[in-house]
């Protein structure tokens, strides 16, 4: 069964830093993976994704030099590092695998993990 688990999510004050990790089961991770995040009455949106082995990421412009996004395969981890974050950061992030580059159609999710930034 697949399962992907959050965690990392927290309160900060802008410009503050938080790390994401999802912790995949192995068939989850041997895929494309990326990060979601959504707000209340808006869309879920594609934040960054990731290659198989790693070789390629992508971002979405918002957050281009403040996120980073990573995996262990050998640990079944996914990661976003994500920097000098500010409040329209706020949001519930989700990771996903299986999907269509770089944010379509993705089978598997988890639960979510609330991010929150404060001015």
């Amino acid at each position: 069964q697949v399962k992907l688990v959050e965690s990392g999510g927290g309160s900060v004050q802008t410009g503050g830093s938080l790390t994401l990790s999802c912790e995949a089961s192995a068939s989850a991770s041997k895929s494309y993976m990326a990060w979601f995040r959504q707000v209340p009455s808006k869309e879920r949106e594609g934040v960054a994704a990731i290659t198989l082995r790693g070789e390629t990421t992508h971002y979405i412009d918002s957050v281009k030099g403040r996120f980073t996004i990573s995996r262990d395969n050998v640990k079944n981890t996914l990661y976003l590092q994500m920097n000098n974050l500010k409040p329209e950061d706020t949001a519930m992030y989700f990771c996903a695998a299986s999907g269509y580059w770089p944010f379509l159609r993705y089978d598997y999710w988890g639960q979510g993990t609330q991010v929150t930034v404060s001015s």
